[in-house]
């Protein structure tokens, strides 16, 4: 099983940027590819971006595309999401995802809230 720990959510202002991190401890020998998700209120959880172990092929939704960037760091065992011009309706709790496809995933963290304020 592979644990995931995800740090970094706030407040942030509209305009703003977080970064977000997500470490990764267990079997980290079985990833192959980590995301993030996220989950607004009253809202389905929804794919935000993914990304193969060792960085190759970032893909995003449309919503993030330009705005966000996913990258990663092996010798840290950790995934990053860059958030530059965050708009109000990105408020939600971020997951990060361990082997995701663009609807679920094998193993997710505990989520972080992010609140982006107008």
């Amino acid at each position: 099983q592979v644990q995931l720990v995800e740090s970094g959510g706030g407040l942030v202002q509209a305009g703003g940027s977080l970064r977000l991190s997500c470490a990764a401890s267990g079997r980290t020998p079985s990833i192959v590819m980590m995301g993030w998700f996220r989950q607004a209120p009253g809202k389905e959880r929804e794919f935000v971006a993914r990304i193969t172990w060792i960085g190759s092929a970032p893909n995003y939704a449309e919503s993030v595309k330009g705005r966000f960037t996913i990258s990663t760091d092996n010798a840290r065992n950790t995934v990053y999401l860059q958030m530059n011009s965050l708009k109000p309706e990105d408020t939600a709790v971020y997951y990060c995802a361990a082997n995701p496809t663009r609807a679920t995933a094998g193993s997710w963290g505990q989520g972080t809230q992010v609140t982006v304020s107008s």
